[in-house]
């Protein structure tokens, strides 16, 4: 077990701190917009931002926040084995990246859905998983417009393709399918309230842009 050594736990610890950095509010603040936790569904991700008007801002969001599941774990992959790190703890560093974006620590681990991240993790382990998974994500999103239908119906499917493909089209680990698997069922769990919305028929769709509050509604 590879991320049990001192090393790897060093850049799991680091994993997660890259993944505190919620870039929907860094590149908002950077570009002189609202924060995104202050309108529409008030989640720092990019299909927020989007709804902002800004798509520059929320291209940058997304590959960002993509960029930054899939950093450290392309870095063990690559680097890892000549330093007693494995597939094991690539995987490891991927979920903490991932859960840094939930839970930040530089944002009061008030976070966003982790979409995009789970996605870089995912390109990071395989990236034909990766695409894989995206394909999937954007059939829905094309001829659904849901957003969230989207990511739930890749969380559901990125494990299965990860067992599938296993020991094939890459390798197969089982701490790699234990992090996929928390990952998927906390992407579910982030967007309970999306089922919600989508069931009560009021989830909004992609490309809607957020409503301003009504003047008498101000204050309030």
């Amino acid at each position: 077990m590879s991320f049990l050594a001192p090393s790897s736990l060093i850049a799991i610890v680091a994993s997660y701190l890259l993944g505190s950095l919620s870039f929907a509010v860094i590149v908002s603040k950077a570009l002189g917009m609202d924060d995104p936790r202050s309108y529409g569904s008030k989640n720092p991700g990019a299909t927020n931002v989007l709804r902002s008007g800004r798509k520059g801002a929320a291209l940058a969001t997304l590959l960002l926040d993509a960029i930054k599941g899939w950093l450290p774990v392309f870095l063990i992959v690559r680097y890892g084995p000549a330093h007693g790190m494995g597939l094991d703890t690539a995987a490891l560093a991927g979920l903490a990246a991932f859960l840094g974006h939930l839970y930040p620590v530089f944002f009061r681990f008030q976070g966003g859905k982790g979409v995009a991240t789970a996605a870089g993790v995912l390109l990071g382990i395989a990236p034909l998983l990766g695409l894989a998974t995206g394909v999937t994500w954007l059939i829905i999103a094309i001829f659904f417009r849901y957003s969230s239908l989207a990511s739930l119906v890749a969380a559901f499917f990125a494990p299965a393709y990860y067992l599938l493909g296993g020991g094939i089209a890459w390798p197969l680990d089982a701490v790699a399918l234990v992090a996929l698997v928390i990952m998927s069922l906390l992407l579910v769990w982030r967007h309970r309230e999306n089922i919600r919305r989508l069931l009560s028929g009021t989830e909004s769709k992609l490309g809607a842009k957020s409503k301003p509050a009504p003047e008498n509604a101000k204050g309030n």
